[in-house]
């Protein structure tokens, strides 16, 4: 559910880029103010379990669609929201500018759509009411499910009015929406399954991670190690043989309009953003630079960008929970 530039008005991407900006500033405020490092090394190794999860397409049977974990429920579990939405911003950032997925206009919206949702409505609101404290294995599966399925279906809702009020493509809003919200329910219950064991593997192996007050408990190193394993294993491996099918925003744009892309109204904004990704994107698709060129370097450079991937966007997330805790320390000594 990476939308392109070709959706999006420069208008509409620059608001969705200050909301998504104000978003960040204000977790990060709130993370500061909490008095618990206890995530910060969590925050690296669940950023890249994303990343590597997100490069796995599975097909959706019988659409001839594929579609991907988004993962702001599973972190949002694990880190609360806060931390979980400035985990899967660094997750699309790194996505968006050094693997060119998702348009740089689009950053914006792509981290509103897939983070704020499940991060600040459907944790807080359905998963934690239905869940509790997840000593019910039938209310932590149901709490999972409607999570990650309500969570999917308010960023595909997004998308449609984001696409809608950029007003740059002519997809109607009803076909575009009837299109999208089944097959992302579809993505969903994918989602919540996938909720539904992680939280289940941390619950049996340090349950004080998820409790609302862990008292600044660490992870354990093995519940470290898992994820990071889990990661490169996912993202070198695993991702290879992911699903080429058209994932469900790409699937539902091509029911709607009958193409397979959308070209932009070449405004020189978008240009000027798309030629700066192009610049930065070193793998771009999760490739090597004219692979097409040179046979028998798909697997390798999908496994190249899997491992490279997981290990930036590790990286990224520890160190913003690193930054953010000494700013903490500082604040509190000043």
């Amino acid at each position: 559910m990476h939308m392109s530039d070709a959706l999006l008005s420069p208008a509409v991407g620059g608001a969705f880029w200050l909301a998504t900006g104000g978003i960040v500033a204000y977790s990060a405020k709130k993370i500061s103010e909490e008095n618990d490092n206890s995530r910060t090394a969590l925050m690296g190794v669940a950023g890249a379990f994303i990343f590597a999860a997100q490069m796995i397409n599975f097909s959706i049977p019988g659409t001839g669609s594929s579609g991907h974990l988004g993962g702001g429920l599973v972190l949002a579990a694990l880190l609360g929201p806060y931390r979980a939405f400035i985990t899967l911003a660094s997750v699309l950032f790194i996505q968006c500018l050094f693997f060119a997925d998702g348009g740089l206009l689009a950053l914006g919206c792509n981290v509103f759509n897939l983070a704020f949702f499940p991060a600040f409505i459907a944790f807080p609101y359905i998963y934690k009411m239905i869940a509790g404290a997840g000593d019910s294995k039938a209310r932590l599966a149901t709490g999972c499910t409607a999570g990650g399925i309500a969570g999917l279906l308010m960023g595909a809702f997004s998308v449609v009015v984001q696409t809608v009020l950029s007003g740059i493509s002519d997809l109607p809003f009803t076909t575009f929406i009837l299109f999208m919200l089944p097959i992302h329910f579809a993505i969903g219950i994918v989602e919540g399954v996938v909720t539904f064991f992680v939280v289940s593997f941390v619950m049996q192996t340090q349950p004080a991670i998820l409790s609302a007050n862990p008292g600044k408990l660490h992870p354990a190193r093995h519940v470290l190690a898992t994820f990071a394993i889990a990661a490169l294993i996912m993202g070198g491996v695993i991702a290879c043989f992911a699903s080429s099918s058209p994932d469900g925003l790409e699937w539902s744009i091509t029911k709607v309009s009958g193409k397979e892309e959308l070209e932009g109204t070449g405004n020189k904004i978008g240009g000027f953003l798309s030629s700066v990704q192009e610049k930065l994107a070193f793998l771009p698709d999760y490739d090597f630079r004219n692979s097409a060129e040179v046979k028998g370097t798909g697997n390798i450079g999908t496994s190249t960008s899997g491992i490279l991937g997981a290990f930036m966007v590790f990286a990224l997330a520890g160190a913003s929970g690193f930054i953010l805790r000494n700013r903490w320390r500082a604040t509190g000594n000043a």
